[in-house]
């Protein structure tokens, strides 16, 4: 396998799939108001001819390819643990339940605030975004849209409570990976996001407060609440007993056991829910498994909210999912996205064109290899020592590369993190985007701080020292081997 550094691709030629992926998106997607999966497959094709013609041979352009599938991978398993857990809790009445108290205890005007925080509080605690929106997520949407709220302003808040959880959490793998690659420690990491994450937070519940003035309750059908209600408890067996399953789950997630284990968890209470309390067969059981839940009651917007989960579900996500990471393991392992990140670096002249040049590098990320992870790792990698030749402390860049990379994820359509709120809570990036104020919010507000220098951490005399004999000693030990 040839490695990405013995091939030079110029800026130019690595910019060629980008631009053409992007044209045909947007022609595909907003003009054909088709997927976005050929747009990609078309990048990709372009994309391994620029590195044919760099000089890699075809063998060398599949294991690239093969390369950006593997990190995906574990974003495909949890991707379709979460299509078996909503058909599981949408058959186990689960799901029903938490919508029938939610719409008890939840006054529409406050709605849009209340799941933010619910789901802030959920995503701190278990350290996952993701399990947080295709749990708590999706009840909220069913929710939502039983108090007349419109799709996009409940994903947008969702989004935005479970990003904010994500991001502050301990236990958050993205949060762990920007230290870890930083070199800064997990609670000064942490401790640095508070400076523009709250901020971020704040915006987001107050402008989530000013919306749902429009949803007060004496402009909702109250009516319409009390139907969907009862067509609920005719439908499912309403129990508080039932809510015991997502709080087995949440707890287990907090107490550092892994995602998958916990999801499987929850995926068996929810079908033995299925079979044992809801009274349903083995094989309506099964099938809310594999093709979903299905369910006529009559009302349409408990039949809309119902009829789904399962694997099948997700297949449109899996795929998207494979075929992104084909595209971008090409430009990651092919060098291409190096040439472009160099481009980057030539207009650092301060500390505000270096934070800003890596929140900016890493919303390219994102959209060149449509994975929030390695908008972690490959932009840690290009700016670390711009950092340190600048005097910044390492807690400056891991904050930006969840500020520009963790956050910024959600507005691909084709990143892994778009196709899987699409994908969990049906709504698309067009639809969520505008709402998804936390996520909007704070970039911003990082890039603001680089210009104005607040809250950026300059290092000492002695650990600029430390840095320089820990580059000499690298140096040192390069030349050994």
């Amino acid at each position: 396998m040839v490695q990405a550094d013995e091939k030079e691709i110029n800026f130019w030629a690595a910019l060629v799939p980008l631009v053409v992926m992007i044209v045909v998106m947007i022609f595909t997607v907003v003009k054909l108001k088709q997927g976005p999966h050929i747009p990609l497959i078309i990048g990709t094709t372009v994309a391994a001819l620029v590195a044919w013609k760099a000089g890699y041979t075809w063998k060398d352009i599949e294991e690239m390819m093969y390369k950006g599938i593997r990190l995906a991978l574990p974003a495909v398993v949890i991707i379709i643990l979460v299509g078996l857990t909503i058909g599981s809790w949408m058959g186990g009445g689960i799901v029903a339940t938490m919508i029938y108290y939610g719409l008890q205890i939840i006054t529409p005007s406050w709605f849009l605030v209340s799941i933010a925080l619910i789901c802030s509080i959920v995503s701190l605690a278990i350290g996952s975004s993701w399990s947080t929106m295709g749990t708590i997520g999706v009840a909220g949407m069913g929710i939502g849209l039983s108090m007349g709220i419109p799709a996009g302003m409940i994903a947008g808040a969702i989004i935005s409570g479970a990003y904010f959880g994500d991001k502050m959490s301990p236990l958050s793998d993205t949060t762990n990976l920007a230290a870890g690659l930083t070199g800064t420690d997990l609670f000064d990491h942490i401790k640095h996001m508070l400076y523009t994450t709250v901020p971020g937070l704040v915006i987001a519940l107050s402008v989530f407060a000013v919306l749902g003035k429009r949803f007060a309750a004496n402009n909702i059908d109250a009516a319409e609440i009390a139907e969907t209600a009862k067509v609920l408890q005719e439908s499912f067996l309403i129990t508080p007993y039932l809510l015991i399953v997502p709080l087995i789950v949440i707890m287990m997630v907090a107490m550092k056991i892994p995602a998958v284990p916990a999801l499987v968890v929850g995926i068996i209470l929810g079908f033995l829910s299925q079979i044992f309390v809801q009274g349903g067969s083995l094989v309506g059981g099964i099938e809310a498994l594999q093709t979903g839940f299905a369910i006529a009651t009559g009302n349409e917007m408990v039949d809309a909210l119902f009829n789904g989960g399962g694997l099948d579900s997700m297949m449109y996500t899996v795929s998207m999912t494979i075929v992104a990471m084909t595209f971008g393991g090409i430009l990651e392992f092919s060098g291409m996205l190096q040439a472009i990140m160099n481009q980057l670096l030539k207009v650092v002249k301060s500390t505000a064109s270096l934070i800003t040049s890596t929140i900016a590098a890493c919303i390219i990320t994102n959209a060149t290899c449509a994975e929030q992870y390695i908008s972690i790792v490959v932009p840690s990698r290009m700016f670390s020592k711009a950092y340190k030749k600048q005097g910044l402390h390492s807690k400056n860049l891991s904050r930006s590369l969840e500020d520009g990379g963790t956050l910024t994820s959600v507005f691909i359509p084709w990143n892994t993190c778009g196709v899987f709120i699409f994908g969990t809570l049906g709504v698309s990036v067009v639809e969520y985007g505008p709402y998804a104020i936390l996520n909007l919010a704070v970039p911003i507000i990082g890039i603001l701080y680089g210009l104005t220098g607040f809250s950026i951490v300059k290092l000492t005399e002695q650990e600029m020292v430390e840095n320089e004999k820990e580059v000499i000693l690298k140096e040192e030990v390069s030349m050994g081997g």
